[in-house]
């Protein structure tokens, strides 16, 4: 355990866009404070948060990595994310476990799509931002339009904190200076529009500095400096090398001594309820004597020491021994061991106070988003879910070696585990297994680390588009379902009515049967039958969304009502029902950005065009680059890298994300729909 209470405590996610130097930043951070020897090399393989093979392999981060630091008698937790659009899960996860964020540019290529994705959920999610300027001293830059932009972009509340000298050998420090040189800006200007944004937080030092005309002190401007930052109306830009370290003591000092402990950022968004739309917001206090409250905002599937939920302590103080419950369970687990984590170490400590980040292991009962708690007070005491994006891009996966099958399963598990932005889908239908991710950059990863890890050979091929089916209008359905054969026999009848409901509402079963014509007792096999048809679809063999299911009426009988009579007079009902309701098939709609060269903007365009894509912007990018965003439908991107590759001779990237889902065109209902075979209703 660090030795420090939780005012001397600070915890900070670096995010931003791939290849920015985040991973290179933390290198310095540490070498810097002495946690580590030297400095490591992300080409060399061999720094503290990339440790994981693949990631050594692909010269790039794919997950988060928890370290810490200790300069003076401030503990800083640093929480390297991945930048890549394709591994937003682990990014977008890591704010829950900060404070601040600090948003990395590089200087070289500027603002790029993941570091305004990651800008705004960081503010969406309430934490302090401040924006550094890495790589400060390489060629053929323009730090003096690079911040024009991000406060173009960010808006005007972006200032500067400190200013690059000698040729990015250096930075002067602002708040403290109004004299000096810099590469590009005024010094005297700078600090007076960073002293006055920060007045204006004080009402009393606002009119004292225009009575006397003297500036506050450092001491006097930190309160102003924290409500700032809290309130966004201040989001500080800084500079740095971190490959030189040029500007990373200043750096070090800024979140010593202006980034805000447990106590002075925005409280976590902690609600207490069911469900969202009913509960009441709940403050966690940062006070070790009080009952613990700590949210998991990381999981990990170690080879060696099993299942292992990352947390950050939110209130009361975790002990070793301690007795926790995970959510609403109703039975604790013993804190058998808690550790600290740098990097892949895991370094055992006896107690984690308000403000640090800890993890137990081999607790099953853990997941990601999940609350842990030593009270039941707090059982339904929940974090606001984050916004995470939809895996939409898809493989068909097969064993290579016969006898793989469960073995795959499980190691898809393990995954799905590790990744709130992975998803498993076993189709019996197609007899396929999909695996889901953000994009082919996601989902090659897995697969490598598969291969590399678990032994696993795999073939893939381009799964079926997850269509789904609905209705347009209103109909009724009815079916008796009589069978006799000697003996018991089964009867049972259904008399219900399908009625479309907003898209993406989903489903709802309404029983308004009246006088016991279909016994309570039987209503739950009306409404497995119901799920079934739903599940099977009617159209084309998609699963039916967004409709309601009303159940009128029925019969039954003394001695044949049997539940297998009603599941199947519901089935067949719900179906008839939906066939009389204009049923039609819906198609997964995605939001697309290619960033490519920009003299391939022509045929990029023609290409999305053709594939019934609809272009809804171009925005330039740095070194003559531009970024082309769109809607098209998911069923034509299935060959989309190799056309990419084509089109802008290997040098193009994209991402999407999930939009909507929206009808298909007669003629591809028509081939789908006759491409169903229903299954027998009679079975």
């Amino acid at each position: 355990m660090n030795n420090n209470a939780s005012e001397h405590i600070r915890s900070v996610a670096l995010v931003g866009h791939g290849a920015v130097g985040k991973t290179t930043l933390a290198e310095s951070l540490l070498a810097a404070t002495g946690a580590i020897a030297s400095r490591g090399a992300v080409e060399k393989g061999n720094t503290v948060c990339d440790f994981d093979p693949v990631e050594k392999q692909l010269g790039h981060s794919l997950q988060s990595a928890v370290v810490s630091l200790q300069t003076a008698d401030t503990h800083i937790y640093l929480i390297d994310t991945p930048g890549y659009p394709d591994f937003a899960g682990q990014a977008l996860g890591a704010l829950a476990g900060a404070d601040t964020a600090l948003i990395v540019i590089s200087a070289q290529t500027g603002i790029e799509l993941n570091t305004e994705r990651m800008f705004a959920q960081a503010g969406e999610r309430g934490l302090c931002r401040m924006i550094v300027i890495n790589k400060i001293d390489a060629d053929n830059t323009d730090l003096g339009a690079l911040v024009d932009d991000i406060r173009a972009r960010f808006g005007p509340q972006c200032l500067l904190l400190d200013l690059p000298t000698a040729h990015g050998q250096g930075v002067v420090e602002l708040l403290g200076h109004d004299d000096g040189e810099s590469d590009f800006a005024s010094v005297a200007t700078a600090h007076r529009a960073l002293l006055d944004q920060l007045i204006e937080e004080d009402e009393q030092l606002l009119a004292r500095y225009l009575e006397d005309g003297v500036e506050p002190s450092a001491a006097e401007l930190h309160a102003p400096f924290e409500a700032a930052l809290r309130a966004g109306h201040l989001i500080p830009i800084l500079f740095v090398s971190a490959k030189t370290g040029a500007g990373v003591p200043q750096l070090i000092d800024v979140l010593v001594k202006l980034a805000p402990n447990p106590a002075e950022g925005n409280p976590p968004p902690f609600y207490k309820g069911d469900t969202l739309a009913e509960a009441q917001a709940f403050v966690a206090q940062p006070d070790a004597s009080l009952h613990v409250l700590a949210h998991v905002f990381k999981v990990v599937m170690d080879p060696f020491i099993g299942k292992l939920g990352v947390f950050k302590v939110h209130q009361g103080t975790v002990r070793k021994d301690a007795q926790l419950f995970v959510g609403s369970g109703k039975r604790p687990f013993k804190v058998a061991h808690l550790y600290q984590l740098q990097g892949k170490d895991y370094l055992e400590v006896d107690a984690l106070v308000p403000g640090d980040i800890g993890a137990v292991a081999k607790v099953d009962e853990i997941e990601f988003d999940c609350v842990l708690h030593d009270s039941h007070d707090e059982d339904q005491i929940h974090l606001k879910p984050l916004t995470l994006p939809q895996p939409m891009q898809g493989l068909a996966v097969q064993t290579q070696r016969k006898g793989d099958e469960q073995r795959l399963f499980e190691i898809l598990h393990k995954l799905e585990i590790e990744d709130p932005c992975f998803k498993v889908e076993r189709h019996p239908g197609t007899n396929e297994t999909v695996i889901r991710g953000l994009g082919d950059m996601h989902l090659r990863a897995k697969l490598l680390r598969m291969q590399q890890q678990f032994k696993l050979e795999l073939d893939t091929s381009t799964p079926q588009i997850a269509y789904i089916e609905t209705i347009l209008g209103k109909a009724e359905g009815h079916c008796r379902h009589k069978k006799q054969s000697g003996g018991a026999g089964q009867f049972g009848e259904v008399m219900l009515r399908v009625e479309p409901l907003a898209r993406g509402a989903g489903f709802e079963f309404v029983d308004v049967v009246k006088g016991g014509a279909i016994p309570g007792v039987f209503m739950a096999a009306v409404e497995k039958g119901v799920h079934q048809a739903l599940a099977e679809g009617a159209v084309a063999g998609f699963p039916l969304h967004d409709l309601r299911v009303t159940v009128y009426d029925g019969k039954t009988h003394a001695v044949d009502g049997k539940e297998v009579a009603f599941v199947a007079a519901a089935r067949k009902a719900t179906l008839d029902a939906v066939r009389a309701a204009s049923p039609i098939v819906l198609e997964p709609l995605v939001n697309v950005e290619v960033v490519a060269p920009e003299a391939a903007i022509g045929d990029l365009t023609g290409d999305l065009a053709a594939k019934r894509g609809h272009i809804t912007g171009t925005q330039p990018r740095p070194a003559g680059a531009v970024a082309i965003t769109g809607q098209m439908p998911l069923a034509e991107l299935g060959d989309y890298q190799s056309r990419l590759k084509s089109l802008t001779g290997g040098q193009g990237s994209y991402s999407l994300a999930f939009s909507h889902y929206a009808q298909v065109n007669a003629e591809t209902q028509v081939r789908l729909a006759s491409a169903f075979k229903p299954a027998n209703l009679d079975d």
